[in-house]
């Protein structure tokens, strides 16, 4: 049997020493990601519609990506602002955008990180290439903003409707739904970007004519943006 000699106490304690050093030395916030930074579009814009709901909304865009605020905007503006086509043309909902809060939902033009960050916030998995509406958060994505999908090269303008309408019409309380119809227009509030299933590009809520374009609803997983 060994003897237990005076030094093996103090190495003892010199190592519990260097261990709760350790241990206080680390501090597992300092691997958390630093916080965004967004800039909100100046300025507002008229009221878009006449529907008797009016959501007031904002834009901002992360710093450092290559699109303005203010370009942002305006394109938001302009989708927003279709009482023909859009989401106004309801007579139900109408538009406004302001400067600053209070405001009904934000607008988002994120790079796909930080739309990973933000939309996974509320349980929602966007894998670095999808947009996403959910409470009064609506956002985009720029690699899709910029690259589109595969049903919408070359018709930019296009795909921004469907991005903005789709994802607006979450905050409005709209499910997903499918395609109606070999030849019909896509609903906006379909998944477009999993595929048409025989529906044509669209990214208007509403038809020239005044008609809501939708389909059978479907039953999305609880994580699907």
């Amino acid at each position: 049997m060994k003897r237990w000699k005076p030094w093996h106490g103090a190495l003892a304690l010199a190592l519990v020493a260097t261990v709760t050093a350790g241990l206080l030395w680390w501090q597992p916030w300092h691997d958390e990601p630093a916080p965004l930074a967004f800039t909100t579009a100046p300025g507002g814009s008229a009221r878009f519609g006449t529907g008797e709901h009016l959501y007031r909304y904002k834009v901002r865009v992360e710093d450092g990506i290559r699109e303005s605020p203010e370009q942002f905007a305006a394109e938001v503006d302009a989708i927003l602002g279709d009482t023909r086509r859009g989401w106004a043309a309801g007579n139900t909902a109408s538009f406004q955008r302001m400067p600053a809060d209070p405001v009904d939902f934000t607008v988002y033009l994120a790079s796909p990180s930080s739309t990973d960050r933000i939309c996974g916030q509320y349980g929602l998995d966007t894998g670095g290439w999808v947009n996403c509406g959910v409470q009064h958060q609506v956002v985009i994505n720029l690699e899709r903003w910029t690259e589109l999908s595969e049903f919408y090269q070359g018709r930019p303008e296009l795909y921004h409707a469907l991005a903005v309408n789709h994802e607006v019409g979450h905050i409005l309380g709209n499910g997903h739904v499918d395609c109606p119809g070999p030849g019909a227009p896509a609903p906006v509030m379909m998944q477009q970007i999993k595929g048409l299933h025989g529906c044509v590009p669209n990214g208007w809520p509403y038809s020239d004519a005044g008609t809501l374009l939708t389909g059978p609803p479907v039953q999305a997983p609880s994580n699907a943006p």
